[in-house]
């Protein structure tokens, strides 16, 4: 088990970079990684790494090694999968990431469900806006929300992201509402440091013809919840998903601006680093997510 255990830090620190984030992912010193890599290079007579104070890189044969140490590890985990549980019981680790707003309103539930259904599965769920490098990080699977750019992952559309623009029934009141998205100008709007650009909000139509709004606000934040607050205290006009606002615009906390306008809707997207074998715990995790973010008519 020794050898599988230097293996595995090996796959790692190549994946993360450096040792110092290999010990990350492991869960143990960057010393502890330095003494199984030279265990390893020390079994097989070889270097698979050169190391400076400052960068490392892998040898030729290193690179060779290592294409061939993931094929070993993934199908050790597949046998694993197969012996270590009953027929039909899943087992194991699973590393996922995804965006904070969908994950919080949507995506932590059906992980929590899917926990629930095979208990010896534990979930690791990293729920931030900045898109994580799976394979540096050791991610096994991320949800991303919007176009992906080109890749050797594998991406699997698994449902639509749609949003709404919101106001506070006192904004509404003091300042009224735009009749068109060009009037949109005239108001004051709370800007989302995420997307790009920032300050075009894009809308549909009643006669299918899109149109790009320009806006302007003094308020510009990263993340959803903090400009749904921010909304809620009459701060401006804002454009957010609807996971953020079904439930202030039921209690009438929001009012809908330019409800005969379609928004703006993007993909939802499972992305995984391409692999021979899939574990069965994560190709049952993925059908999960598909299954819980499925398309809906909100």
């Amino acid at each position: 088990m020794a050898e599988l255990t230097n293996l595995e830090t090996f796959v790692a620190a190549v994946k993360a970079g450096s040792f110092a984030g290999a010990a990350r992912l492991l869960g143990i010193s960057p010393a502890m990684v330095g003494r199984r890599i030279q265990a390893l290079e020390e079994d097989h007579g070889a270097r698979l790494i050169e190391r400076t104070t400052r960068a490392q890189r892998l040898t030729e044969l290193g690179e060779s090694f290592f294409a061939q140490a993931e094929t070993v590890l993934e199908a050790v985990a597949e046998l694993d999968d197969l012996t270590r549980t009953e027929p039909g019981k899943l087992s194991g680790r699973i590393r996922a990431t995804g965006p904070a707003t969908l994950g919080i309103h949507r995506l932590a539930g059906v992980v929590a469900r899917f926990c629930e259904d095979n208990p010896a599965v534990t979930v690791e769920l990293s729920l931030n806006d900045r898109r994580a490098d799976l394979i540096a990080e050791g991610f096994d699977v991320a949800i991303r929300v919007g176009e992906l750019q080109a890749s050797t992952m594998i991406a699997r559309r698994i449902g639509t992201y749609r949003f709404r623009c919101v106001a506070a029934p006192a904004y509404a009141a003091q300042f009224g509402l735009p009749a068109t998205p060009d009037e949109l100008r005239q108001h004051r709007c709370i800007l989302n440091l995420n997307m790009s650009p920032r300050n075009r909000w894009p809308f549909i139509g009643p006669g299918g013809a899109s149109v790009i709004a320009e806006v302007e606000g003094g308020l510009q934040i990263d993340n959803g919840e903090a400009q749904l607050a921010a909304a809620l205290e009459g701060a401006g006009i804002v454009y957010l998903p609807v996971d953020l606002v079904t439930e202030p615009l039921r209690a009438g906390r929001l009012v809908e601006v330019l409800p005969h306008w379609q928004r703006m809707t993007l993909p939802i997207h499972l992305v995984y680093p391409s692999r021979r074998l899939v574990p069965r715990r994560l190709s049952a995790f993925m059908e999960a997510i598909a299954t819980g973010l499925k398309d809906t008519t909100s």
